[in-house]
């Protein structure tokens, strides 16, 4: 459980980061974003691979790059749904959503360098 706590945290710094980093993207607070990192890994978790499934053919052709409209989309939809969280378009959603991806990659990478230590 404090695991999962302490990557939900990172994930809600990386979230803070998007937005300082995006200007289409707001955040209310560490709160707000802590609140936004849940409902993301939700979204990603329950959604996504339903969406993956029924764009195969779309990103097959697309060499996979539909992911990153996926990935958009998910990040908006996020966006809409929570109070203290927005995201202004889906292009705002896109770039959002792929620095999201790197902030956090490289922020759960440094606290699993540091935790074995």
């Amino acid at each position: 459980m404090l695991q999962l706590l302490l990557i939900w945290s990172l994930n809600a710094l990386a979230l803070l980061a998007v937005a300082n980093f995006v200007p289409g993207i707001h955040l209310d607070g560490f709160a707000a974003a802590f609140i936004a990192a849940i409902v993301l890994g939700l979204i990603n978790a329950l959604i996504r691979p339903i969406f993956l499934v029924l764009t195969l053919p779309v990103t097959v052709v697309t060499l996979g790059l539909f992911i990153f409209a996926i990935n958009g989309l998910m990040f908006w939809f996020a966006g809409s749904i929570l109070r203290g969280f927005v995201v202004d378009g889906f292009w705002h959603g896109v770039l959002g959503a792929v620095l999201y991806s790197i902030f956090s990659w490289a922020l759960s990478s440094a606290a699993a360098q540091l935790l074995r230590k």
